[in-house]
C-alpha cells in the first residue's frame, strides 16, 4: 500500500513521511519546497527521506492545475492521502495573503479533485489547524465549538478547506478527516515558530520578541504525539452517510508562555533578553485542545509534556547547527 503526503519536506510531513516509511508503508513525497523558510532546512529533511527504501519524491506545487492527477497515475497503487502541504503562519498570511489563496484554497481545492478521480482512495486525511477556533473564549476548544470568526486569513482559508473537504465527502463519498493541530513543536521544526526563533535569539543574545507583554498561553503539542494521532486517524478512515470527520490534535494542556522561556533558558543555561510588545494582529490569547472525542475514537493519548518535549528540541538544535 502506498500513502501519498504532501508537503513531505515540511516539519510535520517529513515526520510523517519516516513514520509511514518506518512500519513499512511506500511513501510518495509532493513537495514545492517554497522559500517561506529554509530551503536547505527542507532539502535536509529530504535527504533523510530519500535514504528509506520506499520513498519516491516529485517536485511540485499542488495549486498547479492537474499536476497531483499526472503525479496519481503514476502511482496506481495509492490508497491514502496525508496532505499536509500549505501555506503556514497566521502573521504571514495579512502580509502575504495571495500566497494563502493559492496554496491553501486552491491548492486544497487541486487535492479533492485529484482524490475524487482516485480508485481505490481509503481515506483522505488533511490538515487544518487552532486558529479555526478564532475568537472563541470557552476553553478549551472542542469540535464541536463554532468557527466562524476568523482572526486571520490563514485561519479562514483552513476553515474553508474543512468545508471543501465536507462537501467533497458528500458529493463523492470519500472518507475524509481534517486534523487542528495544536502548536507543533520538535525536532527539525519550522524556524517561524516559537521554540525556534527563542531559542537562536537567547544563543544570539538578541532579545525575544514577547507579544500580548507575554500574556499567552498555548496548547503546545510535541511532535511524536501529533505524528502518532495522524497515523491512528489515518488508520481508521470514516464511515456512514457522510464520512466526514473533525479532530483536535493537541497536548490538553494550555501553557503559559513564559514556561517556555523558562524550559528553554534552562536547557539552553542562559538567560534570555525579554521585548514586551502589543498584541500582534491576527493572534490569540490562549489555545487549549479538548481531545476527548480524539482519545475516545482513535486512542489518542499524547505522552510528552514540554518540560521534556523542550530540552529535546534545543538538543536537536544545537547538533543540527553545529558546524554550520
Amino acid at each position: 500500500m502506498s500513502v501519498v503526503v504532501t508537503g513531505a519536506a515540511g516539519f510535520i510531513g517529513f515526520h510523517v513521511s519516516q513514520a509511514l516509511l518506518e512500519r513499512g508503508d511506500s511513501v510518495i513525497g509532493i513537495d514545492s519546497l517554497s522559500d517561506y523558510y529554509s530551503v536547505a532546512l527542507k532539502e535536509a529533511r529530504l535527504e533523510r527521506l530519500k535514504q528509506a527504501r520506499g520513498f519516491a519524491f516529485h517536485r511540485v506545487d499542488i495549486a498547479e492545475r492537474g499536476a497531483l492527477e499526472r503525479i496519481f497515475k503514476q502511482h496506481p497503487q495509492i490508497d491514502r492521502i496525508v496532505h499536509l502541504a500549505a501555506q503556514a503562519g497566521v502573521r504571514h498570511s495579512i502580509e502575504n495573503p495571495r500566497a494563502y489563496g493559492a496554496a491553501n484554497l486552491i491548492g486544497h481545492l487541486e487535492v479533492l479533485e485529484a482524490s475524487r478521480n482516485l480508485k481505490g482512495l481509503k481515506h483522505l486525511v488533511f490538515a487544518s489547524s487552532s486558529s479555526v477556533y478564532g475568537g472563541n473564549t470557552k476553553l478549551p476548544f472542542a469540535v464541536e465549538d463554532r468557527v466562524d470568526t476568523p482572526q486571520s486569513l490563514y485561519a479562514a482559508t483552513k476553515k474553508a478547506d474543512e468545508l471543501m473537504s465536507c462537501s467533497y465527502a458528500h458529493l463523492y463519498g470519500i472518507p475524509t478527516t481534517g486534523l487542528r493541530f495544536f502548536t507543533v513543536y520538535g525536532p527539525w521544526g519550522r524556524p517561524d515558530m516559537a521554540a525556534w526563533l527563542f531559542t537562536a535569539a537567547i544563543l544570539g543574545g538578541t532579545p525575544i520578541k514577547l507579544f500580548n507583554r507575554g500574556l499567552m498561553r498555548r496548547d503546545f503539542t510535541y511532535i511524536d504525539d501529533i505524528v502518532n494521532g495522524v497515523l491512528l486517524c489515518l488508520d481508521k478512515p470514516p464511515h456512514g452517510a457522510l464520512p466526514y470527520k473533525i479532530y483536535n490534535l493537541g497536548n490538553h494542556r494550555s501553557e503559559e508562555l513564559m514556561r517556555l522561556v523558562a524550559l528553554l533558558e534552562s536547557a539552553i543555561g542562559r538567560k534570555a533578553k525579554l521585548e514586551l510588545l502589543p498584541m500582534q494582529p491576527g493572534d490569540v490569547e490562549a489555545t487549549y485542545a479538548d481531545i476527548s472525542e480524539t482519545t475516545r475514537d482513535l486512542g489518542f493519548s499524547p505522552t510528552t509534556s514540554i518540560d521534556v518535549g523542550v530540552p529535546r528540541f534545543v538538543d536537536w538544535y544545537l547538533e543540527f547547527h553545529k558546524g554550520r
